[in-house]
């Protein structure tokens, strides 16, 4: 994929150095579109978690709603990572981005009017989730593949880093938003905000200009209609499962990100139902939870950034991960407000570091050819195992309750890192 061909921003100070992708004029705007966009898909985050709860009064219709919004990442992520390597990027999340917005205007459309008002409604919710996660799904690999477009190889890592920073500070501002316009305009209008929300990202990426290394402007990959007709999709599918395979780092850094969302990412699901029955909080408090742990991932993106190209990557990975486990656990058995939104932070802070580095690792050993398909397993192996792990969640917290449940989770999480740790030192040793 050829990268932009602009000047590497100045590397004076290491604060300076934190930024330094944004003196690229693309990843600017694309970084503040995107900003913006986050913010309001957390309000909808927040507020559909509580109106789900509401009308179902149910943990089992939590983790079916989980399960329609992740479930689509099971076969398109990995469509979308081919999609990423033959067609024009740049135009595929426009188009995703665009039909993500509609969907969720017409959900806020029907709540406001009444249409969506009792349990026998909630397949509609559903049916939203189910196409909001399609757009995502075919997205996330160009969303994570295009960045190298935007800033060229120099600046790949900062550029990671800040996009993590600014994902991660929306996880903080949008449930704050939510908490007030629950308040304001009820849980309606947070649908409506994220509605518009998306017309940022669009209007960012229609204003990026991709150029290639003659200095023209690139608009599609070549071929019909944008497609490179090189390979068959299922040949380009089978040759990025080979890649990972014959890689043994790259496919336990997509292992370890896995196990983490199939027993731990639940948490989020179940978030309104701990809220409530657990701690005794309302809606604002609903708000305040999300976005403590929205802060916990924020401070280690923002940390993450700040110290640039780390060493020992392979350490922030595996214990980054294990700290997740042990603090869901905590977490999990909590009775305490305090103690729950410590242990919220921890959690939010520990798989960011995990993640994130991980991220960086796999843009750094895969090769430019693969890097649409191994970020879409990358995708698939956090977003992918989450709709499992959502329904598995919502069955067992009907059966033995939410607490036990992340528990288990959590145990799982821990050991399964600690095993890796212990049985690979050349990815411990990773940086």
């Amino acid at each position: 994929m050829p990268p932009l061909v602009e000047p590497n921003a100045p590397q004076t100070t290491r604060s300076s150095e934190m930024f330094r992708a944004l003196a690229h004029r693309n990843f600017r705007l694309f970084w503040a579109g995107a900003f913006l966009s986050n913010i309001g898909t957390w309000m909808q985050t927040v507020a559909q978690g509580w109106l789900v709860l509401q009308l179902t009064d149910s943990a089992f219709w939590l983790g079916v709603d989980g399960f329609a919004a992740t479930s689509p990442g099971l076969v398109l992520t990995l469509l979308g990572g081919v999609y990423a390597d033959r067609i024009d990027r740049k135009r595929l999340l426009i188009y995703t981005q665009a039909g993500a917005g509609l969907t969720a205007l017409g959900l806020a459309f029907l709540i406001a009017t009444g249409l969506v008002s009792d349990a026998g409604h909630v397949w509609i919710i559903l049916v939203a989730s189910f196409i909001t996660g399609c757009c995502f799904s075919l997205a996330s690999p160009s969303y994570q593949a295009i960045t190298i477009d935007l800033v060229g190889r120099a600046d790949l890592t900062n550029a990671i880093a800040l996009n993590s920073t600014q994902f991660q500070l929306s996880r903080v501002v949008g449930p704050a938003l939510a908490g007030v316009g629950f308040q304001l305009f009820g849980l309606a209008g947070c649908f409506f905000v994220n509605g518009l929300s998306f017309v940022a990202i669009i209007i960012a990426l229609s204003l990026v200009r991709i150029k290639s290394p003659d200095g023209t402007t690139v608009v599609a990959r070549p071929g019909d209609g944008g497609v490179v007709e090189r390979q068959t999709l299922w040949r380009d599918l089978t040759n990025g499962f080979r890649y990972v395979w014959s890689r043994p780092r790259v496919f336990l850094l997509l292992l370890i990100s896995a196990v983490a969302s199939l027993f731990g990412a639940p948490y989020m699901t179940l978030m309104p139902l701990f809220t409530r029955d657990v701690l005794g909080l309302g809606e604002t408090g609903l708000s305040v939870m999300m976005g403590v742990a929205g802060a916990g991932s924020f401070l280690a993106a923002l940390m993450l950034t700040f110290l640039g190209n780390l060493r020992r990557k392979g350490f922030y990975v595996l214990g980054g991960s294990a700290a997740f486990g042990l603090c869901l656990v905590g977490f999990s058995l909590s009775r305490d407000v305090t103690l729950s939104l410590v242990m919220l932070f921890g959690l939010g802070f520990s798989i960011v570091c995990s993640i994130a580095v991980t991220n960086m690792l796999l843009q750094k050993l895969v090769t430019d050819e693969m890097r649409g398909r191994v970020m879409s397993m990358f995708m698939l192996s956090f977003i992918g195992a989450w709709p499992i792990g959502s329904f598995i969640a919502g069955v067992a917290a009907r059966r033995f309750g939410a607490p036990h449940t992340l528990a288990a989770g959590g145990v799982v999480i821990a050991l399964f890192n600690l095993y890796v740790a212990v049985r690979n030192p050349r990815l411990r040793a990773l940086d």
